[in-house]
């Protein structure tokens, strides 16, 4: 049997609103199911399992027409239920029913539950404030990636890398010099990195102007990193001008945002990573949205290619032991709740179905465990 890697019975982030529209559908493979999203009935959202019951094909690569997913190949159409509703001159109402799956729109993007469907609870998205308060504007994309989905979130758990991948922009050498603190609450890891009395990176100077701050004179800076399952990285990033109070200072001395990763697998070695940068000043300036998110997603190519070569790498060392160090913790912490959760869901199935016990527990992580 496939040990299992990635939890399932969650919300994960499967598109964006505008990916979706119109009669065109949207195949995507979420956690090794292949989906085919599309706007039923009044523009809802549907998702069912992209594979035409018929002969096998892609659902998505066909059309939507009177709120049913029509199959391209041979014209069967089916309804959100999973259930094939008719098809030109044949009878089809007796095929058995496909795979449909909890999905919900919220907050701009497209959230999806590839597990099991009778634990599927809408209460369980998580609240985004901003998102939906005026005070706060946001810009964001999306990049296919070829790794493990774990390695991006060791990636965002501990941003030492910052400066060496990062160093034009957001990287400075007191991130190394300043310790990082680790801890974790319920399933919730949270890391945390506080720079005083520093000059700011090219990134920050560049928020600083554009909030009206002066950008010659020393901040403090701060990182807070928070995981929670299955794969959702929340940083709170920004500078004040030094002696305000830092993260605490007020709106008029410091350039704060959240910056925003869901983390989405798709296989065992590829994600879909949703990152964004939430703004808490002059939320009305679109232009200023623009272009923080095309630096931003400059910022995060450069992860890209640093994070496909390292998925390269350890599959072809896959017997070699990392060097495990303290700057570690949250990337450990967090696979440490992901593996207690996927154990959890696996202990689950095998109490409900005892004759399908596997073989074992789920794959160990590229990153061993270490104690801190």
């Amino acid at each position: 049997m496939k040990e299992q890697i990635y939890p399932k019975n969650a919300w994960y982030v499967a598109a964006m609103s505008d990916e979706v529209a119109g009669s065109k559908p949207l195949g995507r493979k979420i956690c090794g199911e292949s989906i085919a999203f599309y706007r039923s009935h009044d523009n809802e959202i549907a998702a069912v399992l992209d594979f035409c019951p018929h002969r096998g094909a892609a659902l998505s690569l066909g059309y939507v027409e009177d709120g049913l997913l029509v199959c391209g190949y041979h014209g069967l159409k089916m309804g959100a239920d999973g259930k094939t509703k008719e098809m030109p001159l044949q009878r089809v109402q007796g095929f058995p029913c496909m795979k449909s799956y909890a999905v919900e729109e919220r907050y701009g993007f497209i959230w999806v539950w590839p597990g099991d469907q009778t634990k599927a609870d809408k209460e369980l998205i998580p609240h985004l404030e901003w998102a939906v308060s005026p005070e706060w504007a946001y810009g964001g994309g999306l990049y296919h990636i070829n790794c493990d989905y774990r390695l991006m979130v060791d990636n965002l758990m501990d941003l030492t890398h910052e400066t060496y991948v990062h160093a034009t922009s957001i990287g400075q050498k007191e991130i190394d010099e300043s310790p990082v603190s680790t801890k974790v609450e319920g399933d919730t890891v949270i890391t945390s990195r506080y720079m005083e009395n520093i000059m700011a990176p090219p990134f920050w100077k560049a928020a600083l102007r554009a909030n009206g701050l002066a950008d010659d004179v020393p901040v403090d800076r701060w990182q807070i990193c928070r995981f929670t399952p299955p794969s959702h990285v929340l940083i709170d990033v920004g500078v004040a001008h030094a002696g305000h109070g830092g993260f605490e200072a007020p709106a008029n001395k410091k350039a704060g945002s959240v910056v925003v990763d869901f983390i989405t697998p798709e296989t065992e070695t590829s994600i879909w990573y949703f990152w964004g940068m939430a703004r808490h000043f002059k939320p009305e300036d679109q232009a200023l949205t623009d272009s923080i998110r095309e630096g931003q997603g400059k910022i995060f190519a450069e992860d890209l290619e640093v994070l496909e070569r390292q998925q390269e790498n350890l599959l072809a060392f896959p017997d070699y032991q990392l060097l495990k160090l303290d700057i570690d913790a949250g990337g450990v912490q967090s696979r440490r709740v992901i593996n207690r959760i996927i154990n959890e869901e696996i202990a689950q199935q095998e109490q409900a179905n005892p004759s399908k016990r596997s073989s074992g527990k789920q794959q160990s992580a590229p990153l061993q465990e270490v104690s801190f």
